[in-house]
């Protein structure tokens, strides 16, 4: 499995839609990696770690942009 790890800089680039959909799909990876530890089947333990590390990230930069410590980045669509 290669690794996925997400970096802070390329995070705080994503509006706050696609990190709550990044955030989602980091939920889902640390769900399944969780089940394959309980059965068994887990061959990269590290990626536990790697994965809850990337929700922290993903919550910290949304709720630093909710109390206004980071920007948003404009949207593509905004912009003229």
């Amino acid at each position: 499995m290669a690794k996925i790890e997400l970096a802070a800089d390329k995070l705080e680039a994503m509006p706050n839609d696609k990190l709550t959909a990044e955030l989602a799909k980091s939920k889902e990876a640390l769900f399944n990696l969780r089940f394959q530890a309980a059965t068994g089947q887990l061959e990269a333990n590290h990626r536990i770690k790697e994965v809850k590390r990337d929700i922290a990230r993903i919550y910290t930069i949304l709720r630093e942009r909710e109390l206004g410590i980071r920007v948003a980045p404009a949207s593509a669509g905004s912009a003229k």
